[in-house]
């Protein structure tokens, strides 16, 4: 379809048969949400409207050079996966099974890009891993950036070899009682909910497991020069809940503290071992990626972040995200580079000004790519300060579904066209979002109406 005299190009669903999922045809414009959560009146409108002619001008987008599926969220559920894939015109369904697809010309040429938050939550975290392998496996570009629960479960694993500390005692726990199931399926998956030899008794495993009844005493001297007090008296609070509740979870899924142990030391072997089956994911997994003027990330900035990334770029920040996460995983969470897996922008996280914005902006970054704060309504576009936020975690498995008063699994792709436009895809938002910056501002200037487009023969 053309726009403006533009070509805007849609996706072709190959395999949708095979889904179950209804999946938009037809597009409208992309419309800027101005309002934000946790925050008061919008800023006025004179103000922003001049900001974003300035920000939407067609000459200060760069777009990247080949196109980017974006998938965020995925939370342990392949289906939404699979369904997701299809929706981006990158991959041809053509069965029933989970490996039953391939790649269209479209999916050979463009980068899929999982925005974090692969694991917890939703009904199978092995399956999704192996789901991910296969689009790996079939030689597509993929790649994978760091979510806030990606990195806790790995820390919580990894804290069961550190010596005792008030810095990571907590972090198996820490982890809460949305890691039970994935260590329920490790358990009946791998060692068929049996006891290995060496698994020490229950009391051993507790002490191993649980942080000491010091820890609430000794945390906040070592944390107080790193987490501000709000912070610091939040992440007490919620330990505390996590702690009192974590056995009973165990519990109620058929787990006992030795078998929960004997499940976390197998993760270490399947994650942590060179030759463990998903030793890959943590191994491909960045913190940022920057396509053109977009910054991919699963939450945020902060003034600092912005600074780092304009004095040395992405590539520099990415090496500093695998150095202080394996030497100092306490320094990562709790400072700037974890903010950037957690932010908010609420009170307790570090701040992202104006200032941090015009650092940012200033490196040729105009939009920030993010999952973390699920929509209902497929993905959103708000303006903070001078930058764009596509937020596109469409709300993808289905136990947040259910929680959210959703059916089945989500599907949902943010497809940003080296054409020179971007798509929203989601099936719980009845048009495809089509965001253009001549487009956008015409439409922020009054004028609306759909765009109607038969999906391309070819893809």
């Amino acid at each position: 379809m053309k726009l403006h005299g533009k070509r805007i190009h849609f996706p072709c669903y190959r395999g949708s048969e095979w889904l179950d999922a209804t999946l938009p045809g037809k597009g409208q414009p992309w419309v800027l949400r101005h309002d934000h959560p946790r925050r008061g009146k919008p800023p006025d409108p004179k103000t922003l409207a001049a900001e974003l002619r300035q920000g939407s001008a067609p000459n200060a987008w760069k777009w990247p050079a080949r196109t980017v599926y974006f998938l965020a969220d995925l939370h342990a559920d392949a289906d939404a996966l699979l369904s997701s894939l299809v929706a981006s015109g990158g991959v041809r369904k053509t069965g029933p099974r989970d490996a039953d697809f391939t790649l269209t010309k479209a999916g050979r040429r463009a980068r899929f890009l999982i925005g974090g938050d692969c694991l917890d939550k939703g009904p199978g975290n092995l399956r999704l891993l192996r789901a991910i392998r296969q689009l790996i496996d079939r030689q597509a570009r993929v790649s994978i950036l760091a979510g806030n629960h990606d990195v806790r479960i790995l820390m919580g694993m990894q804290s069961l070899d550190l010596p005792p500390d008030p810095r990571s005692d907590h972090w198996f726990v820490r982890m809460g009682p949305k890691v039970v199931p994935f260590l329920k399926e490790i358990s009946e998956q791998y060692l068929q909910n049996a006891i290995p030899e060496g698994i020490p008794a229950a009391d051993e495993c507790r002490r191993r497991l649980f942080p000491p009844p010091s820890w609430f005493r000794d945390f906040p001297q070592v944390a107080g020069s790193l987490m501000p007090e709000p912070m610091l008296e939040r992440e007490i609070k919620r330990l505390r809940g996590k702690l009192d509740h974590f056995e009973g979870h165990c519990s109620r899924a058929g787990l006992s503290l030795r078998q929960v142990y004997a499940a976390a030391r197998k993760w270490q072997e399947l994650f942590l071992h060179p030759q463990g089956e998903f030793y890959w994911f943590f191994e491909r997994m960045r913190l940022a990626r920057r396509e053109g003027s977009f910054l991919f990330i699963h939450a945020g900035l902060d003034n600092r972040i912005a600074q780092l990334i304009s004095d040395h770029g992405i590539k520099h920040l990415n090496r500093m995200y695998r150095a202080v996460l394996e030497k100092d995983p306490f320094s990562f969470y709790y400072g700037p580079l974890g903010n950037t897996i957690r932010t908010k922008y609420r009170s307790v996280d570090l701040p992202l000004t104006s200032h941090g914005i015009k650092r940012i902006r200033r490196c040729g970054i105009r939009a920030i790519a993010q999952g973390h704060v699920n929509q209902l309504q497929g993905q959103c576009i708000r303006y903070r300060k001078g930058l764009f936020n596509f937020i596109c975690d469409a709300t993808m498995d289905r136990n947040t579904r259910k929680a959210e008063g959703l059916k089945g699994h989500g599907t949902g792709v943010t497809i940003f066209h080296r054409k020179g436009h971007a798509l929203g895809i989601s099936n719980d938002y009845p048009y495809i979002k089509v965001f253009e910056p001549e487009t956008f501002m015409r439409h922020y200037h009054g004028e609306s109406g759909h765009l109607h487009s038969r999906q391309s023969r070819r893809n």
